[in-house]
């Protein structure tokens, strides 16, 4: 129902989005990525996997791939980074939310967030 969502997003940012919305509740584990299990940056790592894009399994790595984009200029599939220094990553999905793997003990969902997640600043975006 969710992978809906991401009907209409083309390329890479529709595919990767898509893969990631269908691993909404699946847990949280960390070091994991997939196909049950999942840590953020195992789930943004296998959702551009699909999409043709390597990444590494890493949040701060993953913010040194693909193209600059300005906070103010997201779109639907890029990667959000939180955290200074960068501890967290998502799929932008637009409207202020994003697909995640948010913490230990919890399960891969849908989150808004503004220009933090808790209390993690949103620092960085990237586009594949």
């Amino acid at each position: 129902a969710l992978a809906k969502k991401a009907n209409g997003i083309s390329g890479r940012a529709g595919v990767s989005l898509k893969f990631a919305l269908k691993q909404i509740g699946d847990r949280y584990i960390f070091g994991a990525s997939g196909m049950q299990y999942w840590d953020c940056s195992g789930l943004t790592m296998r959702a551009l996997q699909v999409a043709g894009v390597s990444l590494p399994h890493s949040a701060a790595a993953q913010a040194h791939y693909g193209k600059y984009v300005p906070l103010n200029a997201l779109k639907p599939g890029d990667l959000v980074f939180f955290g200074s220094p960068i501890s967290h990553v998502g799929i932008y999905m637009g409207s202020h939310r994003m697909v995640h793997a948010p913490r230990p003990g919890s399960r891969v969902k849908v989150a808004e967030f503004g220009m933090a997640i808790g209390s993690k600043r949103l620092v960085a975006a990237r586009r594949f």
